[in-house]
Order: C-alpha cells, then sequence, then structure tokens
C-alpha cells in the first residue's frame, strides 16, 4: 500500500514541477513583452522571438538558481539580483534572434522587469 501511495506522489510531483515550469514560461513571456514595450532600446520583433526569449530567460534563471542559490530578481535578492537581472536580460540576445537589447537597455529594463514581475502573481520558488 505505501509503495502505491510514492507511485502516486511521484506522479503528483512531477505534474506539479511541469506546471510550475509552465507558469514560470508564461509569466516571463509576459513580463518580458511588457518590459520590452516600456524600455526604449529593448525589442522583441515577433511572438517566437518573446516565446524564445522566455525559455531562455527561465532556463538561465532556474539554473542559476540551482548553481548558486541566487535569484535573479532585481526585488528578490538587492543589487546582486538586479545585475543578474541585466546580464541576463543582455546575454539573451546571444541565444535569440529577433531579440536586442542594449546595455543600457538592459539596466532599465531590468528595473522595468522588476517592477512588473512584482505585481504579477507566480509561483518564484521552484
Amino acid at each position: 500500500m505505501s509503495e502505491m501511495n510514492t507511485n502516486t506522489q511521484t506522479k503528483s510531483n512531477t505534474k506539479s514541477t511541469v506546471w510550475q515550469i509552465v507558469g514560470r514560461l508564461v509569466t516571463a513571456g509576459i513580463v518580458l513583452a511588457i518590459t520590452a514595450f516600456f524600455t526604449p532600446g529593448f525589442e522583441i520583433n515577433n511572438f517566437w522571438a518573446l516565446a524564445a526569449a522566455a525559455v531562455v530567460l527561465t532556463v538561465m534563471d532556474y539554473l542559476i538558481i540551482k548553481l548558486t542559490g541566487l535569484h535573479a530578481s532585481p526585488f528578490g535578492k538587492g543589487f546582486v539580483g538586479f545585475v543578474l537581472s541585466a546580464v541576463i536580460l543582455y546575454v539573451t540576445q546571444y541565444f535569440v534572434a529577433g531579440y536586442a537589447i542594449s546595455w543600457i537597455a538592459a539596466i532599465v529594463g531590468a528595473l522595468v522587469y522588476g517592477v512588473v514581475d512584482y505585481f504579477i502573481p507566480g509561483d518564484q520558488g521552484m
């Protein structure tokens, strides 16, 4: 009987993790679109570039969290989170076609991203 409960819990945890990832991707896409709209010098050409950038941002944030324990959020970890957020926004342009951002736009974008991310609900812990 306990083996059956363990198997059920494993399936439930897997579904929960998948939905957390999907939720983070959707949230990242929405926040990124709003940030690009309000940040001069930040350009996303089409929906596919936005979707790819959301995936890259989510993966880079996840890897940074797992490797360092720091969340790349301007309001999550203060100055370090702000710098990480700006760097991630800037570096993403090297992985995604149709996504362009300058250093100054990355700094301003990190501020906008942090403000928008603060107001859009979503589970930040993974």
